[in-house]
């Protein structure tokens, strides 16, 4: 299936170019449940996901991909697949002690997702067991949600995180207990003031003494330096803060969506793709980074929503932008034997691990996207 050939134009929900992108997302979706089915995809080599422990932090990403489509096609066969993997990440919950600070992405794409969809009574105790362990990790002195697990990264946050509270706000909203979003509007609050820079790059990771909770250092973790520019760090900054706004109104969240909006903006290539990070020293062979830019632009049209018309265009326009660049060279429609559906993410570039290669969450990301360009802006976050 070729690639649509048009330019972008006015307003993207009556643009044919994204119709037709969403028909193929929908067909290839489709083939992909086929192939995959309830399984764990993380990275694709050779044309096809491997498959994944029920803990890994990516887990979210396929059942969401396939609630997406079955939200408009009604596909009983995505929605059967989506609700096994569910009931498949169980174990994570009962077993206890592989759970980490990414229930979010995990459990919010999936069991969040059949709550919002079909009101499923078991996907909201998931969801809300998940909030109760999200909120458990929270430290008090410190305002953060730790990372990880490892004894030596106690005191340890991360930006990625920022992608985790709208489980929390939504754990509130359910439950009416305003505990959850006063975690996660704490946590915020916290990477506002220690992550995110005047210029809009962010640290990956910031140390915390776990004991007094002041700051220790920052860390390049899977960016260049402690001072670079992780891309995809960019992009979790913007979509984190705008998902944040979108639940508390705070403009102080707004003001910093913008603000990592527009560095993302003023470094991304103009094919799209940005690389890996965007201070790192130029190389043959650069790791580049096609999930940053397709969580960047759902993260534009997310904060899109949240600010005045005339602004609001200017997001709308750039996100548009954005995701076809990435259809326009990067897309897998022109490679039947492809599981995936975008070419060249990068996962550690630091550790060397899945450099240049598609990962699902790049597929989920482009995939909402374009959904949102449509017009369909209810999410699963």
């Amino acid at each position: 299936m070729s690639k649509v050939a048009t330019s972008v134009g006015a307003d993207a929900a009556n643009a044919p170019w994204v119709e037709e992108l969403w028909q193929q997302i929908i067909g290839k979706v489709g083939r992909m449940s086929e192939t995959i089915g309830a399984d764990f995809p993380y990275i694709s080599y050779n044309g096809k996901y491997n498959s994944e422990e029920a803990d890994w932090w990516t887990n979210g990403f396929w059942p969401g991909l396939l609630w997406l489509v079955y939200r408009e096609s009604k596909d009983d066969q995505l929605k059967d697949t989506a609700a096994q993997i569910e009931a498949k990440m169980d174990t994570v919950l009962t077993d206890f002690y592989p759970l980490h600070h990414d229930v979010g992405f995990m459990w919010s794409l999936c069991s969040v997702a059949q709550y919002k969809l079909l009101g499923c009574e078991i996907s909201k105790r998931r969801a809300m067991t998940a909030a109760s362990h999200l909120v458990g990790r929270f430290n008090a002195k410190g305002q953060f949600i730790r990372a990880w697990n490892q004894p030596e990264r106690v005191g340890w946050a991360i930006i990625d995180c920022m992608m985790n509270l709208p489980l929390l706000y939504w754990a509130s909203e359910e439950s009416g207990d305003p505990r959850f979003k006063h975690v996660a509007a704490f946590h915020a609050d916290t990477t506002l003031r220690e992550f995110l820079r005047p210029d809009g790059s962010s640290h990956h990771i910031v140390c915390f003494d776990p004991e007094s909770g002041e700051r220790e250092a920052a860390l390049g973790g899977q960016g260049y330096s402690p001072d670079s520019a992780w891309s995809r760090g960019t992009a979790w900054a913007l979509y984190g803060m705008a998902l944040s706004a979108r639940y508390t109104g705070d403009q102080r969240y707004i003001d910093a969506a913008k603000r990592a909006a527009h560095f993302f903006l003023a470094n991304v290539p103009e094919d799209g793709l940005p690389p890996w990070d965007f201070r790192a020293p130029w190389e043959e062979g650069m790791a580049m980074d096609s999930s940053a830019s397709a969580c960047a632009a759902s993260g534009m049209l997310e904060l899109s929503l949240l600010v005045p018309e005339g602004e609001s265009e200017l997001y709308r326009r750039a996100a548009e932008k954005l995701i076809f660049k990435l259809n326009e060279k990067y897309t897998t429609w022109d490679d039947p034997s492809e599981e995936a559906i975008l070419r060249m993410g990068t996962a550690n570039r630091p550790k060397k691990t899945h450099v240049n290669v598609p990962m699902i969450y790049g597929d989920y990301f482009f995939a909402e996207a374009v959904c949102k360009l449509r017009g369909v802006h209810d999410t699963f976050w």
